[in-house]
């Protein structure tokens, strides 16, 4: 797991560079292509350090995929109609990531743990054809490579995500994890006065001086940091404590995950109409609500019927703050500067992930532990306190964007090579 996250996180803002510079169409069909073989080698495995070193090159492959997904499909419509595109597109991959551990037990329970990945070859290989047959090719605004930028940016993301996912194992006071997180904050600095003097930067720094662009990203990494670590301990709290097997902790979890696909493509295409700042602002806000709810009734042997309100409140802020965040970063940029701009967000929100994980679980390790009901419950609850707490922070955020910006309904193709920009940032 370690291998896949440190290689996607830290490739997300060189996936987006490449797609810029050699084709976002080729970079994405090429990360297709390295996630589908990647996933045929973790099935032929021979051994532990042949899957590790699969799973590595898998999230390599991701970090190809992510952020140019979310690039193609801002750039396929125009602004007017942006937020309902990455309302649907919020709604499957949220939908995505919850039923991911559901469908893999249920897999593995089935049939075999290789089987995980032996599925992603036939979806891989129709991707792809799908690809080259229906999406257009596009770049960025910059056609020289920012080859300082890609390695700076890659060791600092690496330095941080390495303290962060050993923080909890090897402890926070160790050497390991001082040096790891010195080592990434100081290549992080070197990368952002490298992107301040070079001429063709890779993530211009003016779009931090854009106040939709910053605080957009600052909610989203609250939002997912408070998500994915509810998810973390909420699929164990409910095997642990509440004595479910996995296929029933899945199940049981759909009110949660149900509602992106309902109310996210809902919320998105509101957003176009009345901007993002509500939906951000009020979907952390009911996260806040319904995550500070099961921190209060948590107890072994809770009875399912308490939690299913709030999950749904939960699950309703969620799938309402989602395709807001992914709007407000894009729309606060010029067309040619998309993909820089989800590159950026991508990072951020894996980063977020990382981090909210991290954090729950240094909290549940002080309080908690799995030798019993009691003893996870112990630890699950404040645990559940602290992710709604960044959702509150995520909340805060929000209401520091500015309200809603003006839209220009104008389509920009997804073949052009350079991108006419829409508009200015507001």
């Amino acid at each position: 797991m370690n291998a896949y996250v440190l290689s996607f996180a830290v490739l997300l803002l060189t996936g987006s560079a490449l797609g810029d510079r050699f084709g976002r169409r080729r970079m994405f069909v090429a990360g297709l292509g390295l996630f589908t073989s990647a996933s045929a080698a973790c099935a032929l495995a021979p051994g532990i350090g042949a899957l590790i070193a699969a799973r590595a090159v898998e999230g390599a492959g991701a970090a190809l995929i992510m952020p140019l997904a979310l690039t193609q499909l801002s750039a396929a419509f125009p602004a007017d109609r942006r937020g309902r595109a990455l309302g649907i597109f919020s709604g499957l991959t949220g939908l995505a990531t919850f039923s991911g551990p559901f469908i893999g037990g249920a897999v593995a329970q089935g049939l075999a743990w290789r089987w995980i990945f032996w599925i992603n070859i036939p979806i891989g290989a129709i991707a792809i054809l799908l690809v080259l047959r229906r999406m257009g090719e596009s770049h960025g605004p910059n056609f020289r490579f920012d080859i300082w930028g890609v390695v700076l940016a890659t060791g600092g993301a690496l330095g941080l995500v390495c303290a962060l996912v050993r923080g909890n194992s090897a402890g926070w006071g160790s050497r390991e994890v001082i040096a790891a997180a010195a080592a990434g904050a100081c290549l992080v600095a070197a990368f952002v006065a490298w992107e301040l003097r070079t001429s063709t930067p890779m993530l211009p720094m003016r779009f931090f001086r854009i106040r939709a662009f910053s605080t957009a990203n600052t909610a989203n990494f609250c939002l997912i940091a408070s998500m994915y670590g509810t998810l973390f301990f909420l699929a164990q709290y409910l095997q642990t404590a509440l004595g479910y097997g996995p296929l029933g902790a899945g199940l049981r979890l759909m009110p949660w995950t149900g509602t992106l696909m309902v109310c996210a493509p809902i919320a998105g295409n509101l957003a176009d109409r009345l901007g993002e700042r509500g939906f951000l602002a009020g979907g952390m806000i009911l996260q806040t609500a319904g995550i500070s709810w099961l921190a209060l009734i948590a107890r072994p042997g809770l009875g399912y019927p308490q939690l299913l309100v709030p999950l749904s409140i939960g699950g309703c802020g969620i799938s309402m703050a989602m395709p807001a965040a992914q709007r407000a970063v894009v729309g606060a940029v010029e067309a040619g500067e998309i993909g820089q701009a989800s590159g950026t967000f991508s990072m951020l929100r894996q980063l977020g992930g990382v981090f909210g994980i991290a954090i729950l679980a240094s909290v549940f390790g002080a309080t908690g532990g799995f030798g019993s009901p009691q003893a996870f419950t112990a630890g699950f609850a404040p645990a559940m306190g602290v992710a709604a707490a960044l959702a509150l922070a995520g909340a805060i955020a929000a209401l520091a964007m500015p309200r809603r910006r003006a839209v220009v309904p104008a389509v920009i193709p997804a073949t052009l090579t350079l991108p006419v920009p829409a508009r200015q940032a507001g």
